[in-house]
């Protein structure tokens, strides 16, 4: 079922599938909105509850206006669908918030299953020139050069441009609105990669072989300080591996659903 989830200041988009047992929440990349998930959901068990969101200014949730926090709003659409625990399935941008979550309120996460994430701390030289680099075409108004050049380091498995790669190509177009909307309003949280030892909820952590290199390590430091993590490479997938491989996805997410119990 759709709703609108009121959070501080606005509100975003939900859709909560019903069913049992742990429900598992879906918090999606900065590289695409909540419609990332569509070719994961049919190998997911149809007995489990499902519940997807749009963070603010994506998909059909409303830019925001006032200073947030994600991490704030993940609690939030928790506190809205009164779950006490739920399982983080989270990707890239997804990631950062639910580590967050997990390390501020380990009694709210039963299981973590991380896909390609992001983690506050972790600082990257060549985030910051790709950053950079964005934000001239941004100056210019070349979206298509941004959706290029995205692709050129985020969709390496379909060949890096939307002529090879139409479908993660609309999926990073879609959401360039939102970022430039959230720019001067998204809060950061305090660095977590070097508390990421405190993490205590089952986790597993997937990679893409074919993702950046900087983030390919930064997975693999991710994984080696969080205890008892499980890491898996996906030997097909590069920034979007729901698209490239969501067989292999849904499957480590319901073995991380199973490690909950």
């Amino acid at each position: 079922m759709e709703t609108m989830v009121p959070v501080d200041g606005g509100e975003l988009w939900a859709d909560d599938t019903g069913g049992g047992g742990l429900p598992m929440v879906l918090v999606h990349p900065g590289v695409g909105d909540s419609t990332i998930w569509d070719p994961v959901l049919p190998a997911l068990d149809p007995r489990r509850r499902v519940i997807r969101y749009d963070a603010r200014g994506y998909g059909r949730s409303p830019a925001p206006n006032v200073a947030y926090s994600p991490t704030a709003d993940l609690r939030a659409v928790l506190d809205h669908y009164g779950l006490a625990r739920a399982v983080l399935v989270a990707s890239s941008m997804g990631g950062a918030a639910s580590i967050a979550l997990t390390l501020n309120n380990p009694e709210r996460v039963a299981g973590l299953a991380l896909l390609v994430p992001a983690v506050t701390g972790y600082d990257s030289p060549a985030d910051t020139q790709l950053h950079q680099d964005i934000g001239k075409l941004a100056q210019t108004g070349d979206t298509e050069g941004i959706v290029q050049l995205g692709l050129s380091r985020w969709g390496q498995a379909a060949g890096g441009g939307p002529e090879t790669d139409p479908v993660a190509a609309a999926h990073l177009r879609a959401v360039l609105p939102a970022w430039f909307a959230n720019i001067t309003h998204q809060q950061t949280d305090p660095p977590a990669f070097d508390r990421l030892g405190e993490i205590t909820a089952p986790t597993v952590l997937a990679l893409g072989e074919l993702d950046r290199p900087e983030v390919v390590r930064c997975n693999e430091e991710m994984a080696e300080r969080i205890p008892h993590c499980r890491l898996v490479r996906l030997a097909d997938s590069d920034h979007y591996p729901t698209l490239r491989e969501p067989e292999n996805c849904a499957r480590l997410i319901q073995e991380l659903y199973a490690r909950t119990h």
